[in-house]
């Protein structure tokens, strides 16, 4: 009707004009454009009519109903979107406030939520209560009594939850699917400038992290290394921010540390004898190993004829092993698939012991590695990388750079390429920074671990010899 009173050349009363946009917006076929500026305060009257007159209400989603899972059995169900309905609400967003404590902002699906009504976290399954509940303005806190089906509101100091929790009447359980954000896809190393804050920075991190589900902590058992991750580079540097501006912590970033692995590419066959004697009771244990690749990561076999090692000690001489593996002999990483098989030995009726044995089994351990061709072993991740087709050979050069493989390529919608890699981890920690400058932000990725691969011999040894400096 209205392409027809526009050619004709009718002008548009101002019903029709609004009643044609909320049409468009609803169905998608009309994406308003607003200029403002939150600084200048220019603009913020008009967003927010654009929002009451031509955004969908509640009722206009979804046919004005919410599915989800009812967490007693798992099985579908739904809420209507009715102020007079069972309560169910989830929540979209945490606030850590230095002061208040934590703040979790919801949104009603259906039914109200009142002050010091108790409900489910279907998620926690656990019970808790609102205290007061409010409104925000900007910076002000409204009290409010309720707050009904389509309205958002926040409370504070709930114990169990967090973003994405869903919130609902005990006795009509609903959860609602949760929010789905993006992995993190960039790590750094952090440390505390000041080693007195290094209880402050991992309690401030924690606060952080509850307040933004798209960034990650771990301590990684291996290196040691407390890792913070998030979407770029700009976003770990509203951490950082964050933590000296809010929480008065100074902090340090760098590159995260390599977990390499050694293993053995030959086999070897080597003997471990441990003899002190200092007076009175002396120690001896005396053992032969053969070592061999192996696809577990550890294998040990006993094959000792004629009792030259008692049985009593073997047990021993295998805690010797698994204690040595931890640190290998070409740069100290963890060994992984290696087989060791116990055929021979010796011992003494008064000197020998299970320590004795555990030192005898060590050293031949050490021994047994470095004779066997070892290697180093480097993680690969698996990388699925999105951009638009125009950028494809851009990506695929880099990726040839990083020492990675080009797996497949498919389309990914219109004028989108998806490309599957693999590349080495330590070619991969600056990628979310350098994907972006390649593609003008309009790309994306995410990786995770595939496998170990071998070292190239060259970085091989730069490694090693790195190692070898610090051990200095």
């Amino acid at each position: 009707e209205l392409m027809e009173k526009y050619f004709e050349g009718e002008e548009f009363t101002t019903e029709e004009i609004h009643s044609g946009l909320r049409k468009g917006v609803l169905s998608g076929a009309v994406v308003p454009v607003l200029l403002g500026s939150v600084e200048k305060g220019v603009g913020m009257h008009t967003v927010m009519n654009m929002i009451f007159d031509y955004m969908p209400t509640p009722k206009d989603m979804h046919d004005g109903v919410y599915r989800g899972i009812n967490p007693e059995d798992e099985s579908e169900t739904e809420r209507a979107v009715d102020e007079n309905g069972p309560f169910s609400a989830l929540v979209f967003k945490t606030i850590v406030d230095p002061f208040v404590g934590k703040i979790s902002l919801f949104k009603v699906y259906s039914g109200k939520a009142r002050k010091d009504m108790e409900f489910l976290n279907a998620n926690k399954d656990e019970k808790e209560k609102f205290g007061t509940i409010f409104v925000l303005r900007g910076k002000n806190q409204l009290e409010i009594d309720e707050i009904t089906a389509g309205d958002i509101g926040a409370t504070a100091k709930l114990q169990y939850a967090e973003t994405g929790d869903t919130l609902c009447d005990k006795s009509n359980p609903i959860r609602f699917e949760g929010i789905r954000f993006k992995k993190a896809n960039l790590f750094m190393a952090i440390e505390p400038k000041s080693k007195g804050d290094e209880e402050k920075i991992g309690t401030s991190l924690h606060k952080l992290k509850s307040e933004d589900p798209t960034f990650t902590l771990e301590r990684n058992k291996e290196t040691k290394q407390l890792l913070i991750g998030g979407l770029g580079n700009m976003q770990i540097g509203v951490i950082t921010n964050k933590l000296k501006n809010n929480y008065g912590v100074e902090v340090e970033l760098a590159d995260p540390r390599i977990a390499y692995r050694e293993t053995i590419k030959g086999k070897s066959d080597v003997q471990g004898k441990h003899k002190k004697q200092s007076g009175g009771a002396g120690q001896y244990g005396d053992v032969h190993i053969k070592f061999e690749p192996s696809q577990e990561a550890f294998e040990f076999e006993e094959k000792i004829f004629g009792g030259s090692v008692p049985k009593n000690y073997i047990p021993a001489v295998e805690k010797g092993l698994i204690d040595s593996i931890d640190h290998g002999p070409l740069a100290g990483y963890p060994v992984v698939n290696v087989k060791a098989i116990l055929y021979d030995g010796s011992y003494h009726p008064v000197d020998s012991s299970e320590m004795a044995f555990k030192i005898a089994a060590s050293l031949a351990f050490k021994k047994g590695i470095s004779e066997a061709k070892p290697i180093l072993l480097e993680p690969v991740m698996k990388v699925d990388i999105k951009i638009p087709e125009e950028y494809l050979g851009d990506i695929m050069g880099d990726m040839n750079k990083r020492r990675g493989r080009i797996l497949g390529m498919e389309a990914a919608g219109k004028g989108e390429q998806r490309v599957k890699a693999e590349a080495p981890m330590s070619e991969m920690f600056k990628y979310a920074i350098d994907l972006k400058s390649m593609t003008q932000a309009k790309g994306e990725f995410t990786m995770e671990f595939e496998r170990y691969d071998e070292v190239p011999k060259n970085l091989a040894d730069k490694i090693i010899e790195e190692h070898k400096k610090e051990e200095e």
